[in-house]
Parts: C-alpha cells; sequence; structure tokens
C-alpha cells in the first residue's frame, strides 16, 4: 500500500512538474511575442513612441498617414532615451497627437545638418517611405555652420541664394558640391511634395544665450538661418512654423533661472523640460497654421 501511495505521489508530481513547464514555456512565448509586437508598435495599446526609431514607414497602420521628423540633436538626442538627461522635442511629440488618426516617425540623428542629412543616404531612407497625405517636419540649422571640408565637414554655404561651390573633402581626398542652406531646405521641401505629401519647415530651437549679459531677451534666429528656413518655404508655398520665435518669447517671461532647468549640458541641448516645452510650442504652431490638416489630429 506505502508503494502505491508512493508511486500515485510521484506520478502527480510529475505531472504537477510538466504542466508548469509547459505553462512557464507558454508564458515565455507569450511575452516574447508581445515584446516583439510592443517594438514594432503594432500591439493595441503599445507606447507609440517605441515606433520612432527603425525603418521609415514601419509605424504605417490601415494607410493612416505618418508624420516623420528629421533633424539634428535638438529633435532627437543620443538614443533617444535621456541617458545623458538631454532630450530631443521629436520624442515628445507623439504626445500632442491623436495616434489613431496618425503615427509620428522620429528620425532625425544628432551631429547632422541640412547637408549631411542628404549626403549621408539619411534622407533617401524616410523619403523612400512617404506616401501621399504624410507629413514631413524639417528643422536644420544648428551643426550648418564650421568648415566645409575639414574636420566634421557638415556646414552649408550660409544664405538663402541658390549658389554652390565644389570642395576637395579631407577624409575621402573626392569633390562634393556644398549648396547654399537654403537650397537643401528647398529640396527637402520640393522632394516631399514630389510625393503629393506636406513638408513643414521649421526654424531651429533657441540657444540658451541672451542679447547681452544682463539682458533676459533670448537671441532670436530671425536674420539667419530662421530666415532663410522662411524664405525656402515662402518659396515653395509650404508650411512654416517660427518655433525659435515661438519658444523664445516663452522663455523670455520665464526669466533666466527659470530657463537654466529647460538645458542640460551646455547652451543648445534641452533637457526633458525644454524638450517637452518645445514639442508643445510645435503642437501651438501648428494650430495656427492655415489649411494644414494635420491640426485635425492634434489632440483636444
Amino acid at each position: 500500500m506505502k508503494a502505491l501511495k508512493l508511486c500515485f505521489v510521484v506520478a502527480f508530481t510529475l505531472s504537477a512538474m510538466t504542466i508548469s513547464a509547459q505553462e512557464k514555456a507558454k508564458e515565455k512565448t507569450s511575452k516574447a511575442q508581445i515584446t516583439g509586437e510592443d517594438l514594432l508598435g503594432l500591439k493595441s495599446g503599445a507606447d507609440p513612441k517605441k515606433a520612432n526609431a527603425g525603418v521609415a514607414g514601419s509605424s504605417r497602420k490601415k494607410g493612416r498617414p505618418v508624420v516623420f521628423i528629421i533633424g539634428d540633436s535638438t529633435v532627437k538626442n543620443g538614443k533617444d532615451n535621456g541617458s545623458n538627461h538631454q532630450w530631443g522635442w521629436g520624442h515628445f511629440f507623439t504626445d500632442y497627437v491623436d495616434t489613431t488618426k496618425v503615427s509620428v516617425e522620429n528620425h532625425a540623428l544628432g551631429g547632422r545638418s541640412s547637408r549631411t542629412f542628404i549626403t549621408e543616404g539619411l534622407w533617401d531612407k524616410v523619403l523612400s517611405a512617404v506616401k501621399p497625405g504624410d507629413y514631413v517636419f524639417i528643422q536644420f540649422g544648428h551643426n550648418d555652420s564650421g568648415s566645409l571640408n575639414m574636420g566634421r565637414a557638415r556646414a552649408s554655404l550660409k544664405g538663402y541664394a541658390d549658389n554652390d561651390t565644389t570642395v576637395v573633402m579631407e577624409l575621402t581626398g573626392k569633390e562634393e558640391t556644398v549648396h547654399s542652406f537654403g537650397w537643401y531646405m528647398r529640396k527637402y521641401a520640393k522632394d516631399v511634395k514630389a510625393k503629393k505629401a506636406t513638408p513643414i519647415l521649421l526654424s531651429h530651437i533657441p540657444r540658451n544665450m541672451f542679447t547681452s549679459k544682463d539682458s533676459v531677451a533670448v537671441i532670436r534666429n530671425s536674420e539667419g538661418y530662421g530666415l532663410w528656413t522662411k524664405e525656402a518655404a515662402a518659396t515653395e508655398k509650404v508650411p512654416y512654423i517660427d518655433l525659435n520665435k515661438l519658444t523664445a518669447d516663452k522663455l523670455d517671461k520665464m526669466g533666466k533661472d527659470a530657463i537654466q532647468t529647460l538645458y542640460y549640458g551646455d547652451h543648445t541641448h534641452t533637457s526633458e523640460a525644454g524638450a517637452i516645452l518645445n514639442a508643445q510650442t510645435v503642437a501651438e504652431g501648428i494650430r495656427e497654421l492655415k489649411n494644414c490638416k494635420l491640426k485635425n489630429a492634434l489632440k483636444k
């Protein structure tokens, strides 16, 4: 009898262990599937920001428009996870749109200029995914000064005019034709329009810099890259948001001490609070655009 009971106990225990192992295996598989779906932004209720990185157009669902964002580190900083305490506004723009109407993909990359985003092939990857009805936000200017052919060699020619020059690149020894900042911004707009999508040009965010040591007025970029961006938008008859002015107007009212909390590490890169402020300002700028259907996808 004892032997029989012992066999029964052993059999029951083995059966329970088998069932438990099967359940754990199913749970592991289920979790792996969910994680994979989340990373692709396909699972209902998944964090839409997780679809920001990766293959352009991968967030598109059921033919809904995609909002593509391109720019520099003030738009997308580092790995886009705040590990260095710096954030770009493109990460938080998703918070201001109804993701059942549009999806948002942030393809900006730190250190890039209007010129190098094209020459490095980054623009071709984004443009290939743009479809009729989509939107493309374009913000450059922070990295468009400096050397044309030495070191990082990312500068564009200053100004709006349709001029260019040929330089020999220090790194490769090859020739490259460099255009004006205005030419590059017009190219972006033309390329997007050719896809029957809507380009929206933005002046770059203001730096944590003031008109004088004792002033509380933030320096505007109304005579440089901001102006040239505005002229490009006017020429191509596309929407323009003066993000530089709109944000600077807010900063002026905050005072220097409060402004310091909006930047981290230097006078250019924003903290989380600063990036959120800029994203909110972009949304406000969209609301003021005429004949722009994207405003219908903004959260009320």
